[in-house]
């Protein structure tokens, strides 16, 4: 806009800008559209990019920072307009939230569901492809929950919101370690299982008296090294 064209007085084109009336509706078309495709576009990133929030309470979040700015830095749009969207949002949000309440499927689409990423003391490979986690994110989560192998724990869950819950393998038994290799001081100090071998890939432990290029029955992978137990 020209600065002639700007006045204080101008109240039609503060409220509504200089859009027609009509323009009105397709902002709320607008919300609905772009809500769907950043929801969708969250459940494709992983759950660990939403941290404590479900997805749908972070893309609210994400388009709360574009809806408010528009009317507040564009002399040609109004207020009108950008009350309209958030209230739309709101009344979007909330309708979705009572979907996922009445109905689990619901749920599983907007907040996903938890995963099962270690079983047994052994990697689910598949499970941590399809949430987009890394062995490294992992490792890094057990290392904060005070574990050193893989052999002490009996499930590790993915939550829906990216958290991890640790259910305890008791009585622990060896399996591959967790420590980073970088800290060669604290990762040699383990104490080895002499009869027992972990699959470097999965976790996957066998007997150390195998033949050493026997495949991980589990993921196929090749490289092996010694099971540890607790320090």
């Amino acid at each position: 806009m020209k600065k002639e064209e700007i006045h204080l007085g101008d109240w039609q084109r503060i409220l509504l800008g200089n859009a027609p009336l009509e323009f009105l509706l397709e902002a709320a078309l607008r919300t609905l559209v772009i809500y769907l495709v950043l929801l969708a576009t969250m459940r494709l990133l992983g759950k660990r990019m939403n941290g404590q929030l479900s997805v749908a309470e972070l893309s609210v979040m994400i388009m709360l920072g574009g809806i408010v700015s528009v009317p507040m830095q564009t002399p040609d749009r109004g207020i009108l307009q950008g009350a309209l969207v958030l209230a739309c949002l709101l009344g979007l949000f909330r309708f979705v939230n009572w979907l996922a309440f009445k109905y689990r499927r619901v749920e599983h689409l907007t907040r996903g569901d938890l995963r099962i990423v270690v079983t047994d003391g052994v990697l689910d490979l598949s499970a941590m492809a399809d949430t987009k986690l890394s062995r490294e994110q992992l490792f890094a989560n057990l290392r904060a929950a005070n574990m050193q192998h893989l052999g002490q724990l009996k499930r590790v869950y993915m939550e829906s919101n990216g958290e991890f819950s640790l259910y305890p393998q008791d009585p622990p038994r060896p399996g591959l370690s967790i420590l980073p290799d970088k800290d060669a001081a604290i990762h040699n100090a383990e104490p080895a299982d002499p009869g027992q071998r972990a699959c470097q890939r999965c976790g996957h432990t066998e007997s150390a008296g195998a033949d050493p290029a026997h495949p991980c029955p589990r993921c196929g992978h090749r490289q092996w090294t010694p099971a540890v137990n607790k320090l």
